[in-house]
């Protein structure tokens, strides 16, 4: 009955009907027990009830979008364990008529230290007047003394100067570490190249770019150093979700889809106009759907897959993917997410 409602949600026609009248505050109202029953154990519906109400207050665009793209982007982000708003974790963006769901980089640290292969991953700007050391080759290191004032502490930013460039470290369950350094330039260069950026400055508008550039620099460090790292399922769509932004494409996120953690993020580089599916018209996933048919043609994902299908548990099967996903390319990672999804929903449903 609750996903059977959740189906209802998304063939509602936008432009029809009592959830464009009222939009997401009502919608949320009317199904919360739809929804509560349609989500996992561990998350707590009135606390996402709330969580989300907050949020979507505090950006009036919100109201503009279509009412389930919210709702769905909600979801969404309780299936990734990050809460939208003020604790910096995610953050719900209108995107022309949609609401797209952008992990900050607070998220991205959580969902790696979730992945249980990462003890501490963290990242820090470099400002000229620090002490800054770098040594790659054979043995790699890296040493940032932040300038300091009186009794020792940290100096504030204008008197450590401008910002020269940012890194981030991971720290391994074995003490081992990894971390990647970024010059200023190119942190500006990938953000120049960001269609979303661009868009902006077209419409002569502020990009979050322009209102909190360090926290987008921190973010940049922090993606960069998770293609080094074990994924897990979360983390990668995490990721996927931002690539997305930085296309400057939509998420085209689906309320069925977030509910039932079937969502598998869009492939950016191949997507085109002509190939978006608008979520009303999306076939809904059920448990009887079936193994990818590239399968066939790929004999290591068909390995993975038994491998994952042996798994009795949920987290016996993220431990499975967690150490297979090293094995996989970009270009073949989402095939194996996507399997990854599909035996997930079983066992929840056992």
């Amino acid at each position: 009955m609750a996903l059977q409602a959740l189906k209802n949600i998304n063939r509602t026609q936008a432009g029809n009907g009592e959830s464009e009248a009222k939009g997401f505050p009502a919608l949320l109202e009317k199904y919360k027990s739809e929804i509560e029953r349609a989500l996992p154990r561990h998350i707590n519906p009135d606390r996402m009830a709330r969580v989300a109400l907050t949020a979507f207050r505090m950006n009036p665009k919100l109201g503009e979008c279509d009412p389930r793209s919210v709702f769905a982007a909600i979801i969404q982000s309780s299936q990734l364990g990050l809460e939208v708003g003020l604790m910096g974790e995610a953050h719900l963006v209108p995107f022309k008529s949609e609401c797209q769901l952008i992990p900050g980089y607070t998220g991205l640290i959580k969902l790696a230290r979730q992945s249980g292969l990462v003890q501490d991953i963290y990242a820090h700007e470099v400002r000229l007047n620090d002490t800054f050391t770098l040594n790659l080759g054979m043995a790699r290191s890296l040493e940032h003394k932040p300038m300091t004032s009186a009794g020792g502490f940290p100096a504030s930013d204008e008197e450590r100067g401008a910002i020269a460039g940012f890194y981030a470290v991971a720290v391994f369950k074995d003490g081992s570490r990894t971390f990647v350094a970024m010059s200023l330039g190119e942190v500006e260069r990938i953000r120049d190249n960001s269609p979303g950026y661009q868009s902006a400055k077209r419409n002569r508008k502020e990009s979050v770019w322009d209102t909190d550039f360090v926290a987008m620099g921190l973010k940049t460090a922090i993606r960069r150093l998770c293609k080094y790292l074990p994924k897990s399922p979360e983390l990668a769509t995490a990721l996927s979700l931002d690539a997305v932004l930085e296309q400057g494409k939509g998420q085209h996120l689906d309320l069925f889809e977030a509910a039932t953690g079937s969502y598998a993020p869009v492939d950016v580089e191949e997507e085109t106009e002509a190939e978006v599916i608008p979520s009303s018209d999306k076939p809904s996933r059920t448990t009887t759907a079936k193994p990818s048919g590239n399968q066939d043609s790929d004999p290591v994902l068909r390995v993975a897959v038994d491998a994952m299908e042996q798994a009795t548990t949920i987290e016996a099967l993220d431990e499975v993917y967690i150490r297979l996903e090293a094995d996989f390319t970009d270009d073949s990672l989402g095939s194996l997410m996507r399997e990854y999804r599909r035996i997930k929903e079983k066992l929840d449903l056992q």
